[in-house]
């Protein structure tokens, strides 16, 4: 059977799965409102799981791989929640010490997704670091459903301190160069966003059709930036003429790219909004930025 793509979907459904995964309506708004697209057999329940994730499907890198090592540690967040979980992983026998990069996850917890992305970097040279933003309510739970149930009862202050306490974390390991750069998706993208406003030594941040912080927060910007936009995502570009117009005046180095046709969640390989081309382009553009400004020399 042929793997699924947007376009084995009406454009009014996909909006309202988006809406549905940032919490703008509930499972069951979802289903009954999803009813009328359900034709030829299918249910709405049937639409609502041909859009989720299957992580089995997308893993690029899997576990126990040799080129790698991975290790899940806890780390101190004392502005935060106090500790936090994170699963790193890194070129398996690297030498020396190697550039950092926080993986910032979308809203539903540290999934095998972003773990399989951390991988992908530590097969690239980099030591990755995943934080897990659910660790004050047990972790992700396994179920993207109770997930992201778990993530709307999160205190997001305190979950913004845990990032930084994290880009702290891997900045100072004895493993890293100390040049670190963040990437993250969806609400990721927004933390990457905000870490670009408040880490002056951060290297480069690369959002993946994340929020934009305010306006006014521009001038704080001090690493470079490399930002993804889907083409068709009207709740995120809505607001990059303001920002991008601040990032100029404050004379920020910034490089914006937006893929046509795209889905909000285009590099996300789980799930139906995945666009190959994009995300592989996406992925070499940033890899290219991150070595550009990561690595040593």
């Amino acid at each position: 059977m042929a793997r699924l793509t947007a376009a084995d979907f009406d454009q009014e459904l996909l909006i309202l799965f988006d809406a549905y995964v940032h919490g703008d309506i509930d499972r069951r708004g979802f289903l009954d409102r999803a009813a009328k697209f359900a034709v030829g057999g299918l249910t709405a329940a049937g639409l609502l799981a041909a859009l989720s994730p299957d992580f089995a499907i997308a893993q690029v890198v899997p576990q126990g791989d040799p080129r790698i090592s991975t290790q899940r540690v806890e780390l101190a967040s004392p502005s935060g929640s106090g500790l936090v979980k994170a699963y790193v992983a890194k070129p398996a026998g690297a030498s020396g010490q190697l550039p950092g990069v926080l993986v910032v996850h979308e809203n539903r917890g540290l999934n095998p997704h972003i773990e399989d992305i951390a991988r992908r970097l530590a097969v690239d040279g980099y030591l990755a670091m995943a934080p897990d933003a659910l660790t004050p309510l047990g972790g992700y739970p396994g179920d993207e459903d109770k997930a992201r149930a778990l993530f709307a009862q999160l205190d997001q202050g305190k979950t913004r301190q845990d990032f930084i306490a994290a880009a702290g974390t891997l900045k100072g390991r004895p493993d890293c160069s100390g040049r670190i750069g963040v990437v993250g998706f969806c609400y990721g993208g927004g933390v990457a966003h905000h870490l670009s406003t408040q880490l002056p030594d951060l290297g480069a941040a690369v959002p993946f059709y994340g929020n934009h912080p305010p306006a006014e927060d521009a001038a704080k910007v001090k690493s470079p930036l490399l930002i993804h936009f889907a083409g068709i995502d009207e709740r995120i570009n809505a607001a990059w003429p303001t920002y991008e117009a601040a990032l100029k005046t404050a004379g920020v180095r910034h490089i914006a790219h937006l893929y046509p046709g795209t889905q909000h969640g285009f590099n996300n390989d789980t799930t139906p909004r995945y666009d190959a081309n994009a995300a592989q382009l996406a992925w070499e553009r940033t890899l290219g930025f991150f070595r550009q400004h990561l690595q040593a020399g």
